[in-house]
């Protein structure tokens, strides 16, 4: 695995836990029954806590790809390279 590779994979785990993560404990203004006033979204969230869940997606992400590096580095799984007809 290459640098370039190494990083795209990493940020292509990254994106996908974090919209696996956006979603835990959020609360909406109609949920928590707030007025959301003029023109807001009754869907958005009370408090989104980004800073948490950004942190918690790096520390997913990076275990994730740990283990991902690990199976590739290490030959637990062999992948063959593919072949054209």
């Amino acid at each position: 695995m290459t640098l370039f590779t190494g990083i795209a994979i990493y940020l292509t785990i990254w994106w996908t836990v974090l919209f696996v993560v956006l979603p835990l404990g959020v609360t909406s203004h109609a949920e928590a029954g707030i007025d959301h006033g003029d023109g807001g979204d009754p869907g958005a969230p009370v408090n989104p806590n980004l800073k948490r869940k950004f942190t918690t997606t790096t520390l997913v992400a990076t275990v994730l790809f740990a283990i991902l590096w690990t199976v590739l580095r290490f030959n637990l799984i062999h992948i063959s390279p593919l072949r054209v007809l």
